[in-house]
């Protein structure tokens, strides 16, 4: 008898140790083991720079099937939009209601003056120097795109504090905004860490 319940503890064991590692990590976990191929970058985007975190991640994609002779689902491409870039991830209608280009700091191409549009997704024509680099473009092809919630945060308070509007409320409109296929990170740091540990080489595209 005593042999018998030594065995069925150490079955339990067992099986306690094989769902244990059968349980999903977090969301944050399960986007980060998303990231396809085996040549991977990072795009760390501290502010919009133009779009040019987009523009280096399609130029990856080209290139880098050239380069490498392989096919493009064998490049895997993160781009983390932290601090200032973050409204690069909202949609239009976010942009208009809280002057985001204004208080960003983001001009529309063609009118030259504060961007009431988002210009790098759904673009317009000359409003990138490569129009395959759109946000939706990028995201059709595999890329992973994150903002940074920790910026939506903070930033959304200074919004909220110059347009006299409850903090919370401004919060919400912004995560509401978040354009399809874009993932919100518990922060950009992290996520550029959680990327190089999945074997992303690191560029800077603030």
């Amino acid at each position: 008898m005593a042999a018998t319940a030594a065995a069925i503890g150490l079955g339990d064991l067992i099986a306690s140790a094989h769902a244990a590692d059968s349980v999903p990590g977090t969301q944050f976990q399960q986007w980060l083991d998303g990231i396809p191929g085996k040549y991977r970058q990072v795009y760390d985007a501290p502010s919009p720079n133009n779009g040019f975190a987009l523009i280096w991640s399609h130029v990856f994609l080209m290139t880098g099937a050239q380069g490498y002779g392989v096919a493009e689902s064998e490049l895997g491409v993160v781009v983390v939009l932290r601090h200032s870039a973050i409204p690069i991830a909202f949609r239009d209608d976010a942009w208009e209601k809280y002057k985001l280009g204004e208080f960003f700091k983001i001009n529309d191409p063609a009118t030259k003056s504060p961007a009431t549009r988002n210009p790098f997704s759904h673009i317009k024509p000359g409003d990138m120097p490569l129009p395959e680099a759109a946000l939706e473009k990028l995201v059709a092809r595999g890329v992973k795109i994150a903002v940074c919630n920790t910026a939506i945060h903070h930033q959304s308070a200074r919004v909220a504090a110059q347009l006299g509007m409850p903090h919370e409320s401004v919060k919400q409109d912004w995560l509401a905004a978040v354009l399809p296929g874009v993932q919100v990170v518990p922060s950009g740091v992290l996520a550029v860490n959680g990327a190089q540990a999945k074997g992303c080489s690191y560029c800077f595209a603030g």
